[in-house]
């Protein structure tokens, strides 16, 4: 017997425990999901009871401020025309929004190359971000051969620039001890550019995404206003003034319920697909476990 051996036969024997690999981090309870969505909406169904009860008891004229149920019922029988008029505002916020993305993305990447190129177009790209855009609408209005395009260009304008700046943003905060890496390694730009700048600039473009989402929508009824559009290419903004100039503030208040909901709709969905992204790596989607 070597002395490696009697060393080992005269050591007690210890069990050794098999590694248990830790329990993943509890996610919230059904309970608590449903408190988070209970309390909100307990508290629209109490402001609209509110509201009810008040325009009842104070007799208020429905052409002063409706009342819900004259707000519902303006909804139920005017659905064909404000339906078909949301319809419109939708088709011009997305695709507004679409035309964004490609065109905020490519430049940002774009200027991200060359501090030249950046230094030569980004401040164009601010000043039409700052100039109003009723300012600009009349005048893209006499170079577009149909409003419907007036307004997809207004809309896009408004909805550019969060998506350039905040991409932009992304790909310059790369840590720079992993651009030395890369090229160390003797990556190409390309291979920078998609393995490691774009990855790093997701969660700052996302944030970009749902703030052009916003921004579409309100851009496209605000350059409904400006170009006056009427008749059945119409979207809400116009039904708004109709309605307005009618007096039915009952269909002015449906056409803003409209509104809002697609609003609301459109962040949801920019949040989820963000989510939906960064869950399982971004700080910022994954859940603590303490």
């Amino acid at each position: 017997m070597t002395a490696v051996e009697a060393h080992k036969s005269a050591m007690p024997d210890v069990a050794v425990e098999p590694e248990v690999a830790p329990e993943p981090a509890p996610g919230p309870s059904f309970a608590s999901r449903a408190l988070r969505v209970a309390v909100p909406v307990a508290a629209l169904l109490l402001l609209l009871a509110l509201w009810q009860i008040y325009v009842t008891v104070a007799n208020v004229p429905h052409y002063i401020l409706p009342s819900p149920l004259r707000i519902a019922e303006a909804l139920a029988t005017d659905w064909p025309m404000l339906g078909r008029a949301l319809l419109i505002t939708i088709r011009i916020t997305l695709l507004a929004l679409a035309l964004a993305l490609i065109g905020g993305v490519a430049l940002a990447v774009l200027l991200v190359q060359s501090k030249w190129v950046e230094l030569a177009f980004f401040p164009y790209a601010v000043i039409l971000q700052v100039t109003p855009i009723v300012a600009i609408a009349p005048l893209i209005l006499i170079y577009t051969s149909t409003t419907q395009q007036a307004l997809l260009i207004c809309a896009w304008l408004v909805a550019f620039f969060p998506v350039l700046s905040n991409t932009m943003q992304g790909l310059k905060s790369t840590d720079h001890n992993l651009l030395n890496l890369f090229e160390l390694y003797g990556a190409s730009r390309w291979q920078t550019l998609l393995l490691l700048r774009i990855p790093n600039a997701l969660p700052y473009f996302l944030a970009g995404l749902r703030i052009a989402g916003g921004l579409a929508l309100i851009a496209a009824v605000v350059a409904e206003f400006a170009a006056g559009t009427a008749g059945g290419n119409a979207g809400l903004a116009f039904r708004l003034l109709e309605s307005q100039f009618r007096l039915n503030i009952p269909r002015l208040f449906a056409a803003l319920f409209l509104l809002s909901l697609t609003g609301v709709v459109i962040y949801f969905i920019t949040s989820f697909i963000s989510w939906l992204l960064l869950r399982k790596w971004h700080e910022s989607a994954v859940r603590r476990e303490n």
